[in-house]
């Protein structure tokens, strides 16, 4: 998982119920079986901060801080200590138990009503670091946990294993007085309640998980509730939840979107995946997707105009505003004014909302703004677009390597052109 909550392909999965017995070593020798896990605090991801380490013939358990676990695999733990005495102990009063506290727990949604039951706890290690990231209350979990894993692998399809997982982000804040024999675990949403909801507020939700409880929650959703609630996501989360869905599945979502919405969704996807993608949706939606691509992939320079305003930096503001009615007849871009040198270099710009408010003996150069957002010769009418939707500038210079303006671009003459507007 990354700052924003996307798995990572170092992130190593593990169940709770696969690892619980793993044998501990320390310097080589077994010195007991991991028994139970201990997560520090109820953070949207819950940290694992201590193992519970249980020892043969009697002698009391050993607590091992997080960072005195060497390293965790698939079939052993391997701690680095020097005295294993020092972390004798039992967990405290207040400690949350993955294994004691959770496993076998009924999940209560919103109204205490018992919806599913934990049969085990889904766990991602990266950076040497874990955390747990979903509830598994499926039934292959449920298999998987009696240690019928051959069983449940043969029945039921890798695609449908984690349809009852339920992500940690949509689990209440454990409660203080949890223990073995008492507290259940709560959900903050209704599952079936998704249906009933807004897209932009599933969206809203979706957001918030990382990719893989992303994919968990969005797979609940009916065909035309998916559809509305893709348009709606962030575009890098929408390119990430979108590689990760079958394919056939994404085209059935598409075929729902109007063409415009469609291209907007494609265009964010690596070109190999949106011709596989446009393969296998609707031939007339298709048609006019293509159409759409193609023209956003469009040279912005073509829709530039050279009928913009030229000033020199050494004149003053009161002398453009005197100027103004002749500088601006028969041009097409009036709001603003661009600052060159005598070879055209573009040095800055100046709305007329900052002309007028400046002193009146400023110079341009004094006033203007510096910091230019400009495209350059092969930008496309897209990055055009996106820079619009972004600064909600009226007009945006294009300029060459040496900062040489060839011309503007007029707002109105992109985002009327782009997919945005298409039907």
């Amino acid at each position: 998982m990354n700052d924003n909550g996307v798995r990572s392909q170092s992130d190593v999965i593990f169940n709770l119920s696969e690892i619980l017995g793993h044998v501990v070593e320390l310097n080589g020798h077994k010195i007991g079986k991991l028994n139970d896990l201990i997560i520090g605090g109820n953070g949207t991801l819950p940290e694992i901060c201590s193992i519970v380490v249980k020892r043969p013939f009697g002698n009391p358990s050993l607590l091992i801080p997080w960072d005195k676990v060497g390293s965790f695999g698939s079939d052993k733990v391997v701690i680095n200590v020097d005295d294993v005495e020092k972390f004798r102990g039992e967990p405290k009063e207040d400690a949350f138990l993955l294994k004691e506290h959770i496993l076998d727990k009924k999940i209560l949604d919103l109204e205490d009503t018992e919806v599913e039951v934990v049969y085990d706890l889904q766990l991602v290690m990266r950076n040497k670091k874990m955390y747990v990231t979903a509830v598994d209350s499926s039934r292959y979990g449920r298999l998987r946990r009696l240690g019928f894993r051959r069983t449940a692998d043969s029945r039921q399809a890798a695609d449908q294993k984690h349809e009852n997982m339920i992500p940690w982000t949509l689990v209440q804040p454990l409660p203080p007085n949890m223990t073995a024999f008492k507290g259940e675990v709560k959900l903050k949403i209704l599952k079936d309640k998704l249906a009933e909801m807004q897209p932009e507020d599933v969206a809203d939700i979706l957001e918030e998980l990382d990719n893989y409880q992303r994919v968990i929650v969005f797979n609940q959703l009916e065909t035309e509730h998916a559809s509305d609630t893709l348009e709606e996501i962030n575009p890098n989360v929408q390119r990430d939840l979108v590689s990760s869905l079958q394919k056939d599945r994404v085209a059935e979502l598409i075929n729902q979107m109007t063409s415009g919405q469609a291209a907007d969704l494609l265009s964010a996807l690596p070109h190999d995946e949106t011709e596989t993608l446009i393969s296998k949706i609707d031939k007339n939606l298709a048609a006019k997707v293509h159409s759409i691509l193609e023209k956003v992939e469009e040279k912005a320079i073509n829709y530039a105009t050279s009928r913009f305003i030229r000033v020199p930096g050494d004149r003053t503001t009161d002398e453009i505003q005197n100027d103004y009615p002749k500088l601006a007849k028969g041009k097409m871009v009036v709001m603003y004014f661009y600052v060159v040198d005598e070879n055209d270099k573009l040095l800055g710009v100046l709305d007329i909302k900052e002309l007028l408010e400046a002193p009146d003996e400023a110079l341009l150069r004094d006033v203007m703004v510096t910091n230019i957002i400009a495209l350059g010769p092969d930008s496309t009418l897209k990055e055009a677009s996106e820079l619009f939707s972004r600064y909600d500038f009226r007009a945006i210079p294009i300029v060459d390597e040496t900062d040489k303006i060839l011309g503007v671009v007029p707002y109105r003459d992109v985002m009327n052109l782009t997919h945005h507007f298409v039907d």
